[in-house]
């Protein structure tokens, strides 16, 4: 609990907490290394004599406020959004390119009469999706290292379309492996009771809903 000669400086704190969107533990740090210097800033203040209330108004001043401080931090919280979602996208579907064709190995129809053309296209596309996801991915990591790197105006562009195109393509791809699933019970009774399509779907909606949560996390730190 933070004594009474903090109050500014917590509450300082607690607005610039309202005012920026991120990941959790960036951002926390973030707020962390702030209070430390604010706090630190007091202190110098009280050691030339100035009295507490004032030593918090001129540290909070010399700080900087949140209009002042936001853009860059949200800029720094939004790369780190980005860094999450590519990390996370290039796990995943990596995962989802190597263990799709699994889920069929062995199947009880696998030598019956061939799908629809149409279906055989809508399959492959999910590989093609997942592969364009994969390679999304690795550019998303590329454009937030040259980012740490660098502050040239044309990254933050950079950012937004890569995060975009991640974003997209995730929608497009829970999409086509949701019509594939579909179209598969509908084609074969017995693909609802393999067990490698029921693994499947089950470890393929973990990971559509961990994608998801990390898109819109990003969505929501650039949106700011």
């Amino acid at each position: 609990m933070p004594h009474c000669e903090d109050v500014l400086v917590e509450e300082h704190l607690r607005e610039l907490a309202t005012r920026l969107q991120g990941p959790a533990r960036l951002k926390s740090d973030l707020l962390t290394e702030a209070r430390h210097g604010l706090l630190d800033a007091v202190e110098a203040y009280r050691e030339d004599g100035v009295p507490a209330t004032e030593a918090q108004r001129r540290a909070v001043a010399e700080f900087g406020s949140p209009a002042q401080l936001v853009p860059s931090w949200q800029a720094e919280l939004a790369v780190g959004a980005l860094r999450g979602l590519s990390l996370r996208m290039l796990a995943i579907a990596g995962v989802l390119v190597v263990a799709g064709d699994l889920t069929w190995h062995g199947a009880s129809w696998s030598d019956g009469p061939q799908p629809p053309a149409v279906y055989r296209l809508l399959s492959a596309s999910v590989d093609w999706i997942w592969m364009g996801a994969l390679l999304l991915a690795v550019a998303g990591l590329v454009v937030v290292t040259v980012s740490a790197r660098s502050a040239r105006p044309g990254l933050a562009l950079a950012q937004r379309v890569v995060g975009a195109g991640l974003t997209g393509i995730l929608l497009l791809g829970m999409l086509a492996g949701t019509a594939l699933f579909a179209w598969s019970i509908g084609l074969w009774d017995a693909a609802l009771t393999w067990p490698p399509m029921i693994i499947g779907v089950v470890l393929a909606g973990a990971a559509y809903f961990s994608l998801a949560r990390a898109a819109r996390g990003w969505l929501r730190a650039t949106a700011r």
